[in-house]
């Protein structure tokens, strides 16, 4: 006669069966989450939410085969070297170099003649930056970082510049070509002014009252580095 189960045994044979499905969970779950600490990816709780449970370890574990663990991210793309600013009046590069053309420049604080006098200038062939335009005026600003707007006429595209006005060391040496390899030719003080007279790699053509030759073109508050002036 065919034998029938009790309920005590019925209820013994459930439960193995439970406990042997959960410990599969368990390993399971114990496995992913030792996996994804491997990687770097190890599930985290915040403070103050709920403890962890085996559904989250498997639900916030999921996918990690698929990630890019390399931990290197693709190089940029090379950036284009930007165009320069087009003045919209004059069509020439801003910001570009120029020089005063009178003895006294008045220098305000906006585009208008209207505006009030924010400074004065008193030194014809002082090199300054042209730095933005409106109609006839342009915004300008000199070796010490003071800026303004003056009328167009009062300048002039004649490249002056002025010798390490930041710099406080000895005299600088003016050679009488473009290599230090001579000795130079005449030692300049900081801040003297000179007439550009070119500019080619890293040395320009200076010539002053008394002093004619070449510097490297960094000790120069007007011209831009790398610049040609002819």
């Amino acid at each position: 006669m065919a034998s029938r189960n009790s309920p005590r045994s019925g209820a013994l044979v459930r439960f193995a069966l439970f406990a042997a499905a959960g410990a599969t969970v368990l390993v399971g779950a114990a496995s992913i989450y030792l996996h994804a600490k491997s990687l770097g990816g190890a599930p985290q709780i915040a403070a103050g939410q709920r403890d962890v449970t085996i559904a989250d370890l498997i639900n916030q574990t999921a996918g990690l085969d698929k990630a890019d663990v390399t931990g290197s991210l693709p190089p940029p793309k090379p950036v284009k070297a930007a165009k320069p600013e087009i003045g919209p009046r004059s069509g020439l590069p801003i910001p570009r170099f120029v020089s005063l053309k009178p003895d006294k420049v008045n220098v305000r604080v906006g585009p208008t003649r209207d505006q009030s006098v924010a400074f004065i200038y008193q030194k014809a062939g002082l090199p300054v930056e042209v730095t933005a335009e409106f109609e006839n005026w342009r915004r300008i600003r000199d070796s010490e970082g003071a800026e303004g707007w003056v009328m167009q006429s009062m300048l002039s595209g004649k490249r002056t510049a002025l010798i390490a006005p930041w710099s406080k060391d000895k005299p600088l040496p003016l050679y009488a070509g473009a290599d230090s390899v001579k000795p130079p030719v005449a030692l300049l003080e900081s801040g003297v002014m000179a007439s550009i007279k070119s500019c080619s790699a890293e040395w320009c053509r200076i010539q002053g009252s008394g002093f004619d030759g070449w510097i490297e073109q960094n000790k120069l508050w007007g011209a831009y580095p790398g610049e040609d002036v002819e």
